[in-house]
């Protein structure tokens, strides 16, 4: 027999009252109730002033990453260090929760960059130039490479292939471009936006940063309603509706990423039993299980001149690159963090980085920056690419606020005095690291190295790298205006909130 009970509205009302006035209430607000803690005044409401609480409380996931639950892991070197670079000491950090994407960033997604970048700059036709990949990348002296040059970035057989011949500047960039279109398209799927290819012109494009600072106002359909009901405003960042900045992930978070150490430790919290080479368990670069047996894993070379094996049987079914959903997600659920390409990373190198940087979120690159402002504390116009302009903070703000810290730390403990290993260094008034590590005339006479403060570590071999490579721990590094036929890139986006993405 079941027992019906009806409630009046207004003994509905009397409960929903009593919740709130004791502080519970319902969780409207990110867990918080409609009133305030610590006045009793309640939230979104014109009567009380306006302050107002977003309701969401949990951030989306941005289209193509995948949540990577952060934690503790013995970040470095795992195996013998046979290049002698003495360079990646093992150390144990702790890396925050953080959004990666599933696989590497594909020829048709780069396509769709420059199909844009072409159409709104017009007028600055060296935008598209200096997006362009370095096709030539796949040119060797005594090899027969031209039609990869001539077709692999383009033509559709590969558009699902990663794409190659894109520097470190490039793919910041790309990063860049991607914020601002993932964002755009969530105020028009919101009906914020009215969606108009025609709106998107030159320095009228719609930029994040503008956006909130109040510099962009193309192609608005209407704004978000005020408490009072009169008139309307725009998004800010409090209300959670924009997702924060895709960016290139920093090495301790794309090692992490890549051994996902997370299958390891699930039947047996706080502890990791096994730790791992690669991205998988064990030392076999074959894959275990009865029904995949004996399938390679990733995409690398075997052996001097074996790229792919013998025809009927080839081993990891690429001669150069693979789609980037080829073999099996690692414990996370992201392909191809070993082979296949070398992945950018954000941080600068430097060999003796694991003894300097710090054991949470370790990351070296830093260059802090405030938003150009003018004499009436206005920020100063957008550039003639629609971006907010930045400068680096000045040695008086850094003094008159502590917690600035230094503006630029990029090469922290590397160019000090003490770091001057040549007498006559000792002299110099302001030493800094591009005379410690790149000395010497136009001719390179002199001293010389190849680190310089644009050398950038990548990370997780390819598909003409021995399997040594592969190891997540291991590093190099190139100019950051260099690209390589076997290097691509992944973004990735910081995890607000809970790290679990469970809200609590």
């Amino acid at each position: 027999m079941k027992m019906r009970i009806l409630l009046s509205s207004v003994a509905i009302a009397t409960i929903i009252l009593a919740l709130t006035s004791c502080g519970g209430g319902t969780p409207t607000t990110g867990g918080l109730s409609g009133l305030s803690s610590t006045t009793g005044w309640a939230y979104n409401t014109a009567e009380n002033g306006g302050f107002e609480v977003s309701q969401l409380n949990e951030q989306k996931t941005g289209p193509g990453l995948v949540l990577i639950e952060g934690g503790a892991f013995n970040m470095g070197r795992v195996e013998q260090d046979v290049m002698y670079n003495w360079d990646n000491q093992s150390r144990k950090v702790t890396v925050s929760s953080f959004y990666m994407d599933e696989t590497e960033v594909k020829n048709i997604d780069y396509l769709e960059y420059l199909h844009w970048v072409k159409r709104v700059f017009v007028q600055v036709p060296q935008v598209y130039q200096d997006a362009l990949p370095d096709t030539l990348c796949w040119r060797r002296e005594l090899a027969y490479n031209e039609p990869y040059v001539e077709y692999y970035f383009r033509y559709p057989s590969y558009y699902s292939y990663p794409v190659v011949g894109v520097s470190w500047v490039q793919a910041s960039k790309y990063c860049d471009w991607r914020t601002d279109r993932v964002n755009e398209q969530i105020l028009i799927s919101e009906g914020y936006f009215r969606h108009s290819s025609e709106d998107q012109n030159g320095k009228e494009n719609f930029n994040t940063e503008a956006y909130y600072a109040g510099q962009y106002d193309v192609g608005i359909e209407h704004g978000y309603p005020t408490l009072d009901g009169t008139g309307e405003r725009k998004i800010k960042m409090e209300d959670g509706i924009l997702l924060p900045r895709y960016q290139l992930p920093t090495e301790a978070e794309w090692e992490y990423a890549a051994l996902a150490l997370r299958g390891n430790s699930q039947d047996s919290p706080e502890r990791v039993w096994s730790y791992r080479l690669y991205p998988w368990n064990g030392h076999y670069l074959r894959n275990d299980s009865k029904k995949d047996l004996g399938q390679f894993r990733a995409n690398f070379k075997r052996g001097r001149g074996d790229m792919m094996g013998v025809a009927g049987a080839l081993n990891d079914n690429g001669s150069i690159t693979v789609p980037v959903d080829s073999y099996w997600p690692n414990d996370f659920g992201l392909y191809c963090m070993a082979g296949n390409v070398n992945e950018w990373v954000r941080d600068v190198y430097r060999p003796l980085s694991s003894q300097d940087v710090e054991d949470f979120n370790p990351f070296r690159g830093n260059v802090f920056q405030v938003k150009e402002k003018d004499a009436n504390s206005d920020f100063i116009p957008k550039d003639s690419l629609g971006r907010m302009q930045y400068r680096n903070m000045t040695d008086e703000e850094s003094k008159n606020r502590h917690n600035y810290r230094t503006a630029y730390n990029i090469n922290y403990k590397d160019g000090d005095m003490s770091s001057s290993v040549v007498d006559e260094w000792l002299a110099e008034a302001e030493p800094n690291s591009k005379k410690m590590y790149k000395q010497g005339d136009a001719n390179f006479v002199g001293l010389s190295s190849l680190i310089t403060d644009h050398s950038r570590v990548y990370k997780g071999g390819g598909w003409r790298d021995r399997s040594y490579w592969l190891v997540p721990g291991n590093r190099r590094f190139l100019e950051e205006t260099e690209s390589s036929d076997d290097i691509g890139f992944r973004c990735s986006m910081v995890r607000l909130g809970s790290p679990t993405g469970s809200g609590q």
